[in-house]
């Protein structure tokens, strides 16, 4: 765990007010790290220290051997909220090959905390040659928001424990060749997450327009999505909207660092109806002017190996930016924000070579699919 060396007065400093994480029985070779940083554990690894206050995501993938060489399991991670000077214990739960925070016995994170001297050459310093990064990624998430997102589990896993709610069409039919894909699908069980495990993101509407909206109404809410925005802040972020993009940072996160694809689709989601909702950049210029800054720190670190691939998929990001720029070119819109996005567009056009000048597809006709029993005459 070794980074840049810093200055002796600075480091006893950090080690004293800093808050540390003590993490027992993580098998040697497994990998544990803490924010945008991980590490191979070694026999004496029992914690990290020097940790600055705040939220910070901790994670683990078990060390398993295979084919002559040490690899590790699927990643789980918690976030965790920090204060100065605190001291925080996990233990290793080889059932589920994840660290789980431990209720303390009483004493011990006191005991801990005047014996955190003696443990020093067993802790980790944090990596503050990462922080910057971290906390660019992190601005808006809130111990508040994060304890409202994390799952009542406290886990996040990149694949999710899932159980059988009913059962498929199997028994005399699971030995015949099936006649189709669908077929196959349809003989097995339905599957669900488990209770508790799920990561808590906002429910977001896959009606975009209200019941009883008139076909011209349905095509304007179809193509402008202010209308299913305010349902979302509605949910949850109505007395502080900018909390929505604690979200969006907040999901990122948990497929960036944690591994988690359900939360990429989430965050797709999210950033198309914020994108897409024309009327709602004029109301809330402030969160716009935010989500800029939130892409940017977030398209500033796709890896360039796969992330790329998977974020291109149907040219989702330069379809969903186009509209979105489309949009800041609105005389409603404040010049502050207009020019914020004239600087964000030519900043992705020189970085990735994205054409935001082509017309775009929504110029093409807008198919809606209606709600079950609506007709239109």
């Amino acid at each position: 765990m070794a980074g840049p060396r810093l200055e002796p007065e600075l480091a006893r400093q950090l080690f004293f007010e800093g808050a540390a994480v003590v993490v027992l029985g993580v098998p040697e070779g497994s990998e544990f790290g803490i924010d945008y940083s991980s590490w191979a554990v070694g026999p004496r690894f029992r914690g990290v220290k020097m940790i600055p206050p705040g939220v910070h995501f901790l994670h683990c993938s078990a060390g398993r051997a295979g084919g002559g060489r040490r690899e590790t399991g699927p990643r789980t991670g918690l976030f965790l909220g920090l204060q100065r000077r605190q001291v925080r214990v996990l233990r290793w739960d080889a059932a589920s090959e994840a660290v789980r925070l431990a209720p303390p016995a009483p004493g011990e994170a006191e005991a801990l905390r005047e014996n955190l001297q003696e443990m020093d050459r067993f802790l980790g310093p944090y990596p503050y040659e990462t922080l910057r990064k971290w906390v660019s990624l992190t601005s808006f998430i809130s111990e508040a928001v994060m304890e409202k997102l994390q799952p009542e589990s406290g886990q996040i896993c990149a694949f999710s424990e899932v159980l059988p709610v009913a059962a498929g069409r199997r028994g005399a039919a699971l030995g015949a060749e099936c006649r189709s894909y669908a077929e196959g699908l349809a003989r097995l069980p339905r599957m669900e997450p488990r209770a508790g495990t799920e990561i808590r993101f906002t429910e977001l509407p896959t009606q975009m327009f209200p019941d009883g909206a008139t076909p011209e109404e349905i095509t304007r809410h179809s193509m402008d999505l202010s209308y299913a925005l305010e349902k979302v802040i509605q949910q949850r972020y109505a007395s502080q909207p900018l909390d929505l993009l604690a979200e969006l940072q907040f999901a990122f996160i948990c497929f960036l660092i944690g591994n988690v694809y359900d939360a990429f689709e989430h965050w797709k989601r999210l950033l198309n109806i914020l994108c897409r909702s024309e009327d709602a950049i004029g109301k809330y210029q402030d969160l716009y002017i935010n989500l800029i800054s939130v892409l940017y720190h977030q398209l500033s670190e796709i890896p360039a190996d796969f992330f790329v691939d998977i974020i291109s998929q149907d040219n989702f990001l330069t379809s969903t930016l186009q509209v979105f720029f489309s949009c800041t070119c609105s005389a409603a819109v404040d010049g502050t924000l207009r020019k914020k996005a004239e600087k964000f567009k030519a900043h992705l056009t020189k970085k990735f070579k994205w054409d935001f000048e082509a017309e775009p597809d929504d110029c093409a006709p807008v198919v809606v699919e209606l709600p079950e029993g609506v007709q239109v005459d």
